[in-house]
C-alpha cells in the first residue's frame, strides 16, 4: 500500500512528460536557452567534416547553421555515432539530427522527419585499375559500405525507401560480400589500396565519391545511380511544434533558394530540387 502513492506520482509525472513533451517541450528549451544541440558527423565530407580551422564544415553544416539562425538560436555541435542517432530516444543529449538521413517507415517508428532538405544519388565505385564497368560487374564480390546506413540495406536487398518523391529501383548486385565500416570514408580508404585487396567496390552517395576523386583517391563511378534519397532533417519523437517549426523554416529555405544555393556551393549542382 505505500507504494502507491509514489507509483502514482510516476504516473502523472510520466503523463505531464509526455504531455509537455507534445505541447513544445524541446521548442521551449531551444527558444528559452537560445542554443540548439545539433548531431551530425565529423567525418563525411562533403556534408560535414572538421576543416584545416578545426571548425565544422559541409553541406549539412551550413543547413544546421542556417535552421538554427532562423530559430535565433546558436548552434552547437556534438557527433555522436550513427547506430546511436537512428535508434532514437536521445533523451535530450542533442535537440535536432541534420546529417543526411533517409526517412523510412522503420526509421519513422522511433524518430519524426520534418523535412527533406535535398535528394542525392546512390552510386557505385570501384578501384581506378577495376576491371569492372557496370555495377553488376560486382556480384558475389566484395562490398564496403557504412553500416546502418541505406547503402548497406541496398546491398542485403532489404531496402525500402517510402518518403514521397523517391523514384522506384531495382536490387543490381546480387549476393556480394557486404564489408560494412563505420562510414563509407572508411571503406573508401581499404578500396584505394588496390583492386580486390581488400575491396572490389564501395556503394555510398555520389558526393562522397566525388569529393574522394577529387581529393586523389584512385577510384572511378562506374554506371547510372543505383537509387535516389531524399535526406530529412530528423528529431526525436515527441514534439509535435519543433516539427512543424522545423518544417515551416525548411519550406522557406526551399522557396527563397538558400537550399539550392548550399547544395551548389558544395556539390557543384541543384540537389535540393526534386529531379
Amino acid at each position: 500500500m505505500r507504494l502507491l502513492k509514489p507509483v502514482l506520482g510516476a504516473v502523472l509525472v510520466g503523463l505531464l512528460l509526455v504531455s509537455n513533451a507534445n505541447a513544445g517541450a524541446v521548442l521551449d528549451k531551444i527558444m528559452s536557452s537560445k542554443t540548439i544541440k545539433i548531431a551530425t558527423d565529423a567525418n563525411w565530407p562533403p556534408q560535414s567534416f572538421i576543416n584545416d580551422k578545426n571548425e565544422m564544415d559541409g553541406f549539412d553544416v551550413d543547413v544546421a547553421r542556417e535552421i538554427a539562425k532562423r530559430l535565433d538560436a546558436k548552434v552547437e555541435f556534438i557527433t555522436p555515432s550513427w547506430d546511436i542517432i537512428t535508434a532514437g530516444n536521445w533523451n535530450g543529449r542533442w535537440d535536432m539530427h541534420v546529417g543526411s538521413m533517409t526517412p523510412t517507415k522503420q526509421r519513422a517508428e522511433v524518430l519524426a522527419f520534418p523535412a527533406v532538405y535535398y535528394y542525392t544519388p546512390a552510386a557505385v565505385a570501384v578501384h581506378k585499375s577495376s576491371k569492372i564497368s557496370n555495377v553488376s560487374g560486382l556480384n558475389g564480390k566484395k562490398v564496403g559500405t557504412g553500416t546502418g546506413t541505406t547503402f548497406e540495406l541496398y546491398l542485403q536487398q532489404s531496402l525500402t525507401i517510402d518518403a514521397e518523391g523517391a523514384p522506384k529501383f531495382d536490387f543490381q548486385i546480387d549476393k556480394p560480400t557486404i564489408k560494412s565500416y563505420e562510414t563509407s570514408v572508411v571503406a573508401l580508404d581499404d578500396l584505394r589500396l588496390g583492386d580486390g585487396v581488400r575491396l572490389d567496390g564501395v556503394v555510398s552517395s555520389l558526393p562522397v565519391f566525388l569529393e574522394a576523386i577529387e581529393n586523389g583517391y584512385p577510384i572511378k563511378v562506374i554506371g547510372d545511380p543505383i537509387f535516389y534519397e531524399p535526406l530529412a532533417v530528423t528529431i526525436d519523437l515527441g514534439d509535435s511544434e519543433l516539427n512543424s517549426k522545423v518544417a515551416s523554416i525548411v519550406s522557406a529555405m526551399s522557396s527563397d533558394g538558400v537550399l539550392k544555393k548550399l547544395s551548389v556551393k558544395w556539390y557543384g549542382v541543384d540537389y535540393a530540387t526534386v529531379k
